[in-house]
Parts: C-alpha cells; structure tokens; sequence
C-alpha cells in the first residue's frame, strides 16, 4: 500500500505513527475551510485546514489535523479493522464512508461524530468504498449513491437515505476473487462524447472498467 503525499503530510504520518498507539491500516486527506465568504480563511483546524481521517486495526476512525498533529475527532462503531476510508464531497461535504473486516459499509457525520447509515450485505470483509456520482429521484426527492467492493468478489451499489438491501449489484470476474479498489473516472469515447466508468482493481491484478 502506498500514499501521494505532499512535504508537511508526510512529517505529519510519520510523527503520528512514531507517537501514537494508533496503528494506521490507511487513510484519506482533505483541506476544509471556514464556512464564510473568505475562501482562503481556513477553519479552525490548524493554519492550513487540512486533515486527514485515518483507519486502524484498533475498529476506530480518527481525525487528525496535520498542522498541530492532533487528534480531534474519534469515530466508533465498527466491531472489526477499517479496510477502506473516503472523505465525501459537494453537498457530503462533511461525510465519512468507511469499510470494514466486519462486512459492513457505514456513512459518519463528521460534525456530530455519529454514524448515519450503515449498510449490510457483503459476505466478506470491504476492501474499497466509493462516492458515486450518480443520483436516485423518487418521490422522496434525490439521494446520493455509494459504492463498495469486497472480498466476495462483489460491488454493491447503496442508497444513503435507506440501510435496506442494496440497489445493484456487480459481480466480479470469476478468476478476479476479490475487490481491491475502486474509481469512478470519465473516458473520452469515440463518438468524442465523455462517459463515466467505474474502474475496479482485482486480487489477480487486472484493472477492469465497466461503461
């Protein structure tokens, strides 16, 4: 496993894992900035606003802010290792999706330090979760979509407003055995239309993309 990190992140990872009892699996980064109209003013996280959540043997989720190398969120829920962390984006801007060795997805609130969701259906431990880009309309009005894969082979497909049975769902080849990674990206086709795919990476080592 291997991270793409600039200068001050990587003092900061190295600090943590050499002063803390907080064996990091992985982890994800992110600037956040004040609520306010001043773009450049961050928030009271530290002078330049960037985190970073990290996943651990340990069943916990912790929020580190990287100028001051202080913990100062702790999420709690899962009963087994964190395998797969994502911050969230746009309008899930203060979301964390994480996956587990104990088969669940679950989405947190940073804000409140609560769990939203949590969402069950894996036969096996969650090697990757993903913010989808796709959106559901119902009668209920739009809801986001998130996606997981696992060590079953299989990518699942969930609806963040319900914890119920999943939308969809993709079985992997045969000869791949297990999900590892997952990347929703846009691809230029030939008819010079831009599509979106979902890119999954495979025990065996082949990158599929699914249109």
């Amino acid at each position: 496993m291997s991270f793409v990190l600039d200068h001050m992140t990587k003092q900061f990872v190295y600090g943590m894992l050499k002063n803390q009892n907080h064996y990091m699996f992985l982890m994800d980064i992110k600037v956040v900035f004040d609520n306010n109209n001043n773009e450049n003013k961050s928030n009271k996280i530290g002078g330049n606003g960037y985190t970073i959540c990290s996943g651990s043997y340990d069943d916990t989720i912790r929020i580190w802010d990287i100028e001051t190398t202080k913990q100062f969120n702790l999420l709690e829920g899962h009963s087994s290792w964190i395998m797969s962390l994502k911050y969230g984006s746009n309008e899930l801007l203060n979301t964390i999706l994480s996956g587990s060795k104990d088969k669940s997805v679950r989405l947190w609130d940073i804000r409140s330090r609560q769990q939203i969701q949590v969402f069950n259906g894996h036969t096996s431990l969650v090697y990757a979760v993903e913010y989808s880009p796709f959106v559901i309309k119902n009668s209920i009005g739009n809801s986001n979509v998130i996606c997981s894969g696992s060590y079953d082979n299989t990518i699942r497909f969930w609806d963040i407003r319900s914890n119920n049975n999943e939308l969809h769902v993709i079985e992997g080849d045969k000869e791949d055995n297990v999900i590892f990674c997952l990347k929703f990206i846009g691809l230029k086709k030939k008819e010079k239309t831009n599509g979106l795919n979902l890119c999954y990476g495979s025990w065996r080592g082949p990158i599929r993309i699914w249109g």
